[in-house]
């Protein structure tokens, strides 16, 4: 049986292993998820392409805007595949950090209700 510090090793590991794969092997033009959604609105076929003019309320232009700090899963295109593969890094990284964090302040909870 691992022991939990080894098992949160191999877990990297296999986390990076798979994200940095995944740069390479990731489409440059998926068809995922917001086309997902032009088709639910009914704004998109299965063989048609996304309209140009739709709806701004559907689509949200001027509703909402941000800067992503890694727009894409990238650090830019000049940093082209490299940036791709610290972004997915960073992220995976990062997403241990939140996870670890809000398992320890579970943990808080549950001793504080014990005693």
């Amino acid at each position: 049986m691992m022991d939990n510090k080894t098992f949160l090793i191999a877990g990297i590991l296999f986390a990076l292993v798979i994200g940095v794969l995944a740069v390479f092997l990731a489409s440059g033009d998926p068809d995922g998820l917001e086309s997902t959604a032009l088709m639910v609105s009914g704004q998109k076929d299965l063989t048609g392409s996304a309209p140009e003019d739709g709806d701004p309320e559907v689509i949200g232009t001027g509703t909402f805007s941000y800067s992503a700090p890694m727009p894409d899963y990238s650090l830019g295109e000049t940093m082209g595949t490299l940036g791709g593969v610290i972004s997915i890094i960073v992220g995976i990284f990062l997403t241990l950090v939140v996870v670890i964090g809000a398992t320890w302040l579970v943990r808080q909870g549950n001793d504080r209700t014990k005693s």
